[in-house]
């Protein structure tokens, strides 16, 4: 049985429909993210947050310091999903599968993701990859999240997103999303974004894409968050694909 949530998650998936994908596919295309505009109101994002007390809605809960992954923790939720989670999911999945398409095609790969988000996972748990993989972190002050990438098994979707549940600068300060391009023979390439309470930045799992003088060529990406400095910051990530 779904865990009740008061949220309405047809207003979640008209929200994401809403949103410019054809922008946001040609900047992700382009630089491997982009980031949308609110898709939760303050509200909502209040709501997400009280979740985490919740153990009831979780899976495991991480503490990334004994695991060397940083400091602070995250809980990975269990099926079923939150509405508000299932929602978003199903809804981004189907805008994300065509950017992925083209994607592969990009990198001579076979571009073969399917349309809707239950036949992808469908895939996944065929090879074993069954574990729901949405999440939300927790930072408190001086914790900070390792560059990293979100893979969980062979099979995994291009793209992930991570919604700010807090408020910048009233909740807590610091806490950049950081996204670091690794170039072959080259220097890597960091970018630093500042959401906004609402605000999801979408962004490669694991390799993206860059045009090269003799076309298309694969480079590494690893994100990551900047120190904390003050308060709290509550971070809802959604990755498409499930774990071993």
């Amino acid at each position: 049985m779904r865990p009740t949530f008061d949220s309405d998650a047809t207003h979640s998936k008209a929200v994401i429909s809403a949103l410019p994908w054809e922008d946001i596919g040609q900047e992700i295309l382009e630089k491997g993210f982009a980031v949308t505009g609110p898709i939760f109101s303050a509200e909502e994002c209040s709501m997400l947050q009280g979740l985490y007390a919740r153990d009831d809605f979780y899976r495991s809960h991480i503490h990334m310091a004994r695991h060397g992954f940083g400091r602070g923790e995250y809980k990975y939720f269990r099926y079923p999903l939150p509405d508000p989670v299932q929602a978003l999911r199903e809804a981004a999945y189907p805008h994300l599968a065509r950017i992925a398409n083209e994607w592969a095609s990009r990198l001579g790969l076979v571009a073969d993701f399917p349309g809707q988000l239950a036949d992808y996972l469908e895939g996944c748990h065929k090879e074993g990859q069954a574990r729901p993989t949405p999440l939300i972190l927790k930072y408190g002050v001086g914790d900070y999240n390792c560059l990293h990438q979100d893979l969980y098994g062979d099979r995994y979707f291009p793209f992930q997103m991570a919604v700010l549940l807090s408020n910048p600068g009233k909740d807590f300060d610091g806490g950049d999303f950081m996204l670091v391009e690794n170039r072959p023979r080259m220097q890597s390439v960091g970018h630093v974004t500042q959401l906004s309470q609402g605000q999801a930045v979408i962004f490669a799992v694991n390799e993206r894409p860059r045009q090269g003088s003799r076309g298309y060529h694969r480079v590494k990406l690893r994100h990551g968050v900047s120190e904390i400095t003050r308060g709290e910051r509550y971070t809802l990530g959604i990755i498409f694909h499930d774990a071993r």
